[in-house]
Parts: structure tokens; C-alpha cells; sequence
């Protein structure tokens, strides 16, 4: 049961036969756009929320400032422009991440029959419903009091926007060559099978698109100021999520096409 959970995909096929009861607990993994579809709405309602706070007056919804007092961040006395506008450009970053994703999903990744698992489907709509709402706890209640927001670029912005670009460029990329191996020269699918890819940092790592997920998250850290514990709690969630996906599919990898690259890792390059 445990493997059915943890599994998705072609690493499915490594749990042998299903009892019938286990099938059917299992949803397409195509899926995965509906988490991208709910991060997009959710994400873009927020970021529309903190805007409005930050530069038209508005306030915070009251359950964000309930969240604020049970942590006993309003009880803080520190509260820096700065802070906010480093919030808004992780929830902006988050955002244009979930639209690129779901732009991904719907026109570049061509999927398989591949299911993943009710509780795993469930669990990552809430995760992109969580992953906001957490950016926009990091926001101080007191958001404006007259004041002007804080426009200050400072080097740690500079430093995790170009991380989050050059992640976010590689991951595209490899998420184009896993598509190309589906189509023919012309675009069109003519395979749902599974094949070597090569190219990109799939010559370092057999799942270069996971270690690339981790660095975007990683980037947002560092836009943040580096010293956000909650955020880097999240990165914590995010690298043992990815690393053990791409440890599974590692092992299919290596079971499965005797001639696959040796000097490949699972994960991070030269490392893991």
C-alpha cells in the first residue's frame, strides 16, 4: 500500500499487480494540470489581495491576520518595506511558475497512461493552495498605515531572480526533450512509451526537470532575504519530495534500458 502511495507514473510499475481495490484509488496522472489550474486562480487571487494592500490601501483578509496572531507575528515590531516587497516578488515568482507549468502541461508534456494516487492527487491540491497562503503570512498585518511601499531592489532580489530565471529556462528545456521523445519531427505523437533522454542536464542527472523544481523553490528562498525559516521549511518539503521521485525513477531508468549512462546521477549533479 505504502509503494502504491509513494508511486506515480512509469515508477508504478514497479509495485507488480494492484489488488482491484488499490485501482481504484488511482486518477490519471494527466492530472497534474488540475494543480496548476488551482495554483494559477488561487495564487493570482492572492497576489491581486496583496497588491491592493500594499498600494491601494486595502487590508489583508481577517483570516491572514488570525494566522498573524496564533504565530504571534503581530505581536513583531520590526516591520520593514522591505519585508513586503520581497513577499510580493515570491508570490509573483510563484505565480508566473504555476502559469508556465500549467502552459507546459497543456501544450509541450505529452502524457501517458500513467495514474498516480487519490490521496497524492488530493494532497498536491492543497500543497499549491498552502504554498500561497504561506508567502502572504510572511506579509506583516499592519501591511500599510499610510505609508509607501518600499521599492528597494536589493542584491539578494537581483541574486534569486536570476536563479529563478536559469532554473526556470532549464526546466522548460527538459520538459521539452522528455515531450520530443513522444513526437515525431513534425510534432506529432506518435509514441507513449518510454525512452532515454539525452541533452540539457539530462547529461548530468536522470531527472534534471525535479533538481530544477528544487532550485526555483531555492531561489525564492533567496529572494526572501535567505533568513525566512518557514519558507526554507518549505524547500526542506519540496527536496525530499523531488529527490525521492527522482530516485524512483532512477531505478526504472537504470531496470530498464541495460545501456543507460552510468556516470548519471538521480537528482543533483555529481552529488545525488
Amino acid at each position: 500500500i505504502f509503494q502504491d502511495l509513494i508511486r506515480y507514473g512509469k515508477t508504478k510499475r514497479g509495485c507488480g499487480q494492484r489488488p482491484a481495490w488499490l485501482r481504484l484509488l488511482q486518477v490519471p496522472k494527466r492530472w497534474f494540470t488540475h494543480f496548476y489550474v488551482v495554483s494559477v486562480l488561487w495564487n493570482g487571487f492572492l497576489l491581486i489581495w496583496l497588491f491592493r494592500a500594499e498600494f491601494l490601501g486595502g487590508s489583508l483578509p481577517s483570516w491572514i491576520q488570525h494566522v498573524h496572531r496564533a504565530l504571534g507575528r503581530d505581536s513583531q515590531s520590526e516591520d520593514t518595506g522591505n519585508e513586503h516587497f520581497s513577499a510580493l516578488l515570491v508570490l509573483l515568482l510563484l505565480w508566473l511558475h504555476s502559469c508556465r507549468r500549467l502552459a507546459e502541461c497543456l501544450w509541450t508534456s505529452v502524457f501517458s497512461n500513467g495514474v498516480i494516487h487519490i490521496v497524492q492527487y488530493c494532497f498536491g491540491l492543497g500543497y499549491y493552495v498552502a504554498v500561497g497562503s504561506t508567502v502572504l503570512c510572511q506579509v506583516p498585518t499592519n501591511v500599510r498605515n499610510g505609508e509607501v511601499l518600499s521599492m528597494q531592489i536589493c542584491w539578494y532580489h537581483i541574486v534569486g531572480i536570476t536563479t529563478y530565471i536559469w532554473a526556470s529556462l532549464h526546466q522548460h528545456r527538459c520538459l521539452v526533450i522528455l515531450a520530443n521523445l513522444r513526437k515525431s519531427k513534425s510534432g506529432k505523437v506518435v509514441s507513449l512509451g518510454h525512452s532515454v533522454p539525452f541533452g540539457d542536464w539530462f547529461e548530468r542527472v536522470s531527472c534534471p526537470h525535479y533538481f530544477a523544481e528544487l532550485l526555483i523553490y531555492v531561489s525564492m528562498a533567496i529572494t526572501l532575504g535567505f533568513h525566512n525559516v518557514t519558507w526554507w521549511c518549505v524547500v526542506m518539503y519540496v527536496l525530499f519530495n523531488q529527490a525521492l521521485a527522482a530516485v524512483l525513477c532512477h531505478e526504472f531508468y537504470r531496470k530498464n534500458f541495460s545501456s543507460y549512462p552510468k556516470h548519471r546521477t538521480a537528482f543533483i549533479p555529481f552529488v545525488f
